[in-house]
């Protein structure tokens, strides 16, 4: 992810990422979701709940049931979380209430399910992504986690079973199980989102030929090798460890290039979530 050099510029960006988030999560509540009575987890299914039960404004709702959760985040997390927290939490309360009027896109509910779970997903995703948060549970999940055994994973699962179930009680039980899909769809989007859908792989390659494939990776991939001096454990024999940061894209080109250098090489891959500095710079494969 490229970062604009300047301050006021990456300040500019960040509130943007912030403001599109809240109107694609506000798009998949009001186009999809509330008309169809369908949850998603969090502070937002309960307001959609309560909005349903009372007939007061979703909107107000969603600012509301925030506040005690956000001056938690102001006093535990910090300035910079809660100001862009309550950003987030403002403008999609205004725009659920520019949609409101709206219908609904479908009232088939599985289609609702569906595509609701992916534009909240990518809208909540883009907010935490740009470091702000819509959703109180998880501020207190963050603070549970301090003081108990429990993952901050665990805890907003915890949450959520409790509020999805509820969601049977005020509506049908038909629709907590669609509620069930769209937060689980979501969930899944939020990953990718954060992410980015071009994931990047870090890769160590123990070989008796690291010349030939450092320079096979740096000419026909482009991309900079690191060496790293190991040693065997059982044979004491020194070798030279290459590592290497390639796009998702660029693995089948990798493996095809080690496998021609040395077959017997040893290659572990895993997943990068993010690279800052160095000359990484992601590309197309041609």
């Amino acid at each position: 992810m490229t970062k604009p050099r300047h301050p006021g510029l990456r300040l500019l960006k960040k509130y943007s990422m912030l403001f599109v988030g809240s109107i694609l999560t506000a798009v998949g509540l009001e186009i999809f979701l509330v008309p169809n009575n369908i949850i998603d987890g969090g502070i937002v299914g309960i307001s959609i709940m309560l909005s349903h039960l009372t007939g007061m404004s979703l909107s107000i709702y969603l600012i509301l049931l925030n506040l005690p959760f956000l001056y938690l985040g102001y006093a535990q997390i910090g300035k910079t979380f809660a100001i862009s927290t309550l950003f987030s939490i403002v403008s999609l309360s205004f725009w659920v209430s520019v949609f409101r009027p709206i219908p609904g896109l479908t009232h088939d509910l599985f289609l609702a399910a569906v595509f609701g779970g992916i534009i909240i997903g990518v809208g909540v995703g883009l907010i935490i992504r740009y470091g702000g948060s819509l959703d109180g549970t998880e501020i207190v999940a963050i603070l549970l986690d301090k003081r108990c055994s429990f993952s901050v994973g665990e805890i907003i699962m915890f949450f959520n079973l409790f509020i999805l179930t509820s969601a049977g009680f005020v509506f049908t039980w038909d629709k907590a199980m669609y509620s069930l899909v769209t937060y689980y769809i979501a969930f899944k989007v939020i990953d990718t989102t954060i992410e980015g859908l071009d994931e990047s792989k870090a890769v160590l390659i123990v070989s008796d030929r690291p010349d030939e494939i450092a320079d096979a990776l740096m000419a026909r991939l482009g991309r900079g090798v690191t060496r790293l001096h190991g040693q065997g454990g059982y044979t004491k024999e020194k070798k030279d460890v290459l590592y290497s940061v390639i796009t998702r894209l660029e693995l089948a080109k990798l493996k095809s290039i080690i496998d021609e250098i040395d077959g017997d090489a040893f290659v572990t891959i895993n997943d990068v979530h993010e690279v800052m500095g160095g000359r990484f710079k992601k590309k197309a494969i041609h």
